[in-house]
């Protein structure tokens, strides 16, 4: 299973090559599958995730045993990084996967590209399906506008106590030049609270200003 199906890594004869880039097209549709499987994700980045294990096992292939001409591709995939923007971590992820694969596959070792992508694909989904990487649910942002002089360390804290099971007061901005602050808080509602009732308790002790509650947005982790 994990011993490689080249007769030769020094030359590859052109039926081991088309073999090779074939698995090399299957493996990468199972890693565009995975990089979308509860995702937000583009066409091209699925395009690319699903050709570049055959691109990168053919260049290893016509580099493999040259130097010079090994010293320029890595010269050239280091122009690479210079010209795209950066991307998730679950983006990169799925690059150095593909990257993986078409070093394996341009071995010939293609049970260990297939036992790889199985290993990280299995661990990506149940991690997807488990909910690990969204907010805790239930969880609600809670904004709120007062003026500079009223005290905000303890003012809303009743209300917080009556209609909140969970409530951290996560930060303080000021705003307006310094005429008001934004307080944001993580909260969770308590079961059966009335929204409304609520922020129309919160509307007047902040005198009518601005208060927003929203679900929380996932952070963008770029890489």
């Amino acid at each position: 299973m994990f011993e490689s199906i080249l007769a030769s890594t020094s030359s590859v004869a052109a039926g081991e090559f088309v073999i090779c880039t074939c698995i090399s097209l299957g493996l990468g549709i199972i890693i565009a599958f995975i990089h979308s499987f509860k995702n937000e994700y583009s066409k091209n980045m699925l395009l690319a995730l699903l050709v570049l294990p055959a691109i990168i096992q053919t260049v290893i292939m016509l580099v493999n045993g040259n130097v010079g001409t090994g010293v320029a591709v890595m010269g050239a995939f280091s122009l690479v990084r210079f010209r795209s923007t950066p991307g998730n971590a679950r983006e990169i992820t799925s690059i150095f996967l593909s990257t993986v694969t078409g070093l394996a596959m341009a071995m010939g070792y293609v049970g260990v590209a297939a036992l790889l992508i199985l290993v990280v694909g299995a661990s990506t989904i149940a991690v997807s399906l488990m909910g690990l990487a969204m907010p805790a649910r239930g969880t609600r942002v809670l904004k709120i506008l007062i003026p500079e002089n009223l005290d905000y360390t303890t003012i809303f804290d009743d209300l917080l106590e009556k209609y909140t099971a969970k409530a951290d007061l996560d930060r303080v901005k000021s705003t307006n030049m310094g005429s008001l602050f934004e307080l944001q808080y993580n909260v969770v509602l308590r079961a059966g609270a009335n929204e409304k009732e609520f922020l129309d308790e919160l509307r007047v002790r902040n005198g009518n200003l601005s208060i927003s509650l929203g679900r929380p947005v996932v952070n963008r982790e770029e890489l």
